[in-house]
């Protein structure tokens, strides 16, 4: 369970002080993905930085299960957007990168080996980032994620960059390695339909600075066929209601 009480989040440059995170309360439940929407500058990136543990300086209280954020004690896996692959080392040595960090083993075991399975990307082993196209490098920051074994997932908007087919493979192989592992996930995204195909609850921000508008639940979470059904057009419609609300 991640509990966000009061969040506030100001930054400060000379003597300019912008507030990005208005009062965000929240509480994310353990297993479950929620997905965070809103307009460009609303603060979601800097939820995201807050909860990873790279910002620091904000005033509320930010605990995951009972205890505050601490990257060195929890296990937190961050994908973004640019994929964060190390230039300089190959696809092994970038997916074992947050299992080295934690000083864990580090020889590749059965779940590391059939996670690279799953992404398809265990024949790529060698191959360094600039070798590799997008949604391959991307499959790379997710496997490296997933291989960490996290108590939380961060992803900020990780399919943006790349093309419709990449986008909807990788969603759908995403959604299939956490339906067998069951991390609770925070999810950013632009999209209205990627927000509804990822997340049990959509978290809808306001502009900047970032205020949640509503939580919603997501009955078309996992539904089949979702895009023809009746219930993902009306859920667009409401999301887009509030977003314009907003």
């Amino acid at each position: 369970m991640i509990e966000i009480k009061d969040l506030v989040v100001k930054y400060r440059r000379k003597n300019e002080e912008t507030l990005a995170l208005d009062k965000i309360n929240i509480n994310i439940g353990t297993g479950d993905i929620y997905t965070f929407i809103g307009p460009s500058g609303c603060g979601k990136s800097t939820l995201l930085h807050v909860l990873s543990g790279i910002l620091r300086d904000y005033t509320g209280s930010v605990r995951i299960d009972g205890r505050a954020i601490d990257p060195k004690a929890q296990r937190i896996g961050l994908i973004l957007q640019n994929y964060g692959l190390l230039p300089w080392k190959n696809v092994y040595h970038n997916t074992m990168l947050g299992v080295k960090i934690k000083n864990d083993q580090q020889v590749m075991d059965d779940y590391g080996r059939y996670i690279l399975q799953q992404l398809g990307i265990e024949s790529l082993l060698d191959r360094y980032p600039k070798e590799l196209s997008g949604g391959q490098q991307q499959r790379v920051a997710i496997a490296r994620a997933f291989i960490l074994k996290p108590d939380l997932l961060l992803m900020d908007e990780p399919f943006s960059a790349l093309d419709a087919i990449s986008r909807e493979e990788l969603q759908d192989l995403f959604l299939k390695i956490w339906k067998q592992n069951n991390v609770t996930t925070a999810f950013i995204t632009h999209s209205v339909d990627e927000a509804l195909y990822l997340g049990s609850k959509i978290v809808v921000f306001s502009p900047a600075p970032g205020r949640i508008l509503e939580v919603v639940n997501n009955p078309c979470f996992q539904l089949d066929n979702l895009r023809f059904r009746d219930e993902y057009y009306d859920m667009c419609m409401n999301l887009r209601k509030i977003l314009d609300k907003g």
